[in-house]
């Protein structure tokens, strides 16, 4: 008989990860999910097949159906909060896996609390924007006791990850160093993009040839990004798909952790800083894309580019 799973978080990256296993992890029961706004779960619910997802109307009694249970929320206070409430059910010799992007800390002292109550713990934060989860292709990052691992694995590469980097018998905490490092490179990625575009366009090189020239030598992420500038779509769409505060939360853990080894992170910083600069333009909606704007703002344009 497959374990039973219970999904808590249906984000941007929750709602593709979790469509993912439904459709092709070994399950032979309804995939439980939990959603704070329930709506989320109502529907995604309505666009898997019948009968492949049930709906728990707390993670009380999601834990108390599961034998594995995934959370992957925004930040490290919800984190936090939904690992007391799992917690606050009998866990011994059930799974859980945090996929949620936070800072070492914390990834450690909740893994502290989930072992102590009885319960096997994976740090598995992933890599990819949500286009690639709904698609099954992230990067998965899985870090803790081999065993613990081992549990993980079926619901990563094949499933929701093209790819998976093995952390096992490592300390948690490396596979969110891991990935808060490797997230300075998506944030310096689109600062980059950002520049160029503006220098292209001020410059009188126009953007268009200077969009050639990254789809032929960076096709993937940075064609994307470069894409969503062009079009405003940094812009123009209702939801982010990399909202501002989640961008600014993870250069600040960057910065933290750069901190304590005695390295600055002098791109990260001009980043963030731009980010600051979009916050306070649009608010909250701002994506992290929209970095294009405040470069724009900054280098005398309007921050909308039509």
């Amino acid at each position: 008989m497959a374990p039973r799973l219970f999904w808590i978080g249906l984000g941007n990256m929750g709602r593709g990860m979790s469509a993912n296993i439904v459709e092709k992890a070994d399950l032979d029961q309804p995939l439980l999910i939990y959603n704070r706004t329930k709506q989320r779960c109502i529907d995604l619910s309505e666009k898997l097949p019948a009968g492949k997802t049930e709906i728990v109307d707390s993670i009380a009694e999601g834990v108390s159906k599961a034998d594995i249970i995934f959370n992957i929320l925004s930040n490290d206070a919800v984190v936090e909060a939904s690992v007391a409430e799992i917690l606050k059910n009998d866990v011994k010799g059930k799974l859980i896996i945090e996929c949620s992007t936070i800072h070492p800390d914390t990834t450690e002292k909740i893994a502290q609390r989930v072992e102590a109550a009885g319960a096997q713990f994976v740090a598995a934060p992933v890599f990819g924007a949500p286009a690639m989860a709904d698609a099954g292709q992230l990067v998965g990052v899985l870090a803790g006791p081999k065993a613990s691992v081992d549990r993980a694995r079926p619901y990563f590469k094949g499933v929701t990850a093209k790819a998976e980097i093995n952390m096992s018998d490592e300390p948690y905490r490396k596979a969110l160093t891991l990935k808060l490092i490797g997230n300075t490179f998506v944030l310096n990625m689109v600062e980059q993009l950002a520049e160029g575009h503006v220098l292209a366009e001020k410059s009188g090189l126009g953007t268009e040839y200077l969009h050639q020239w990254i789809e032929g030598m960076f096709p993937g992420p940075y064609a994307a990004y470069s894409t969503r500038m062009l079009t405003g779509d940094y812009y123009k769409r209702e939801y982010p798909l990399f909202t501002v505060d989640l961008a600014r939360k993870d250069a600040g853990h960057a910065m933290s952790l750069a901190k304590e080894a005695g390295v600055r992170l002098h791109n990260v910083e001009t980043g963030d800083a731009h980010l600051a600069e979009l916050k306070a333009h649009v608010g909250e909606k701002g994506d992290i894309a929209g970095i294009y704007g405040a470069v724009r703002m900054e280098n005398g344009l309007r921050y909308e580019n039509e």
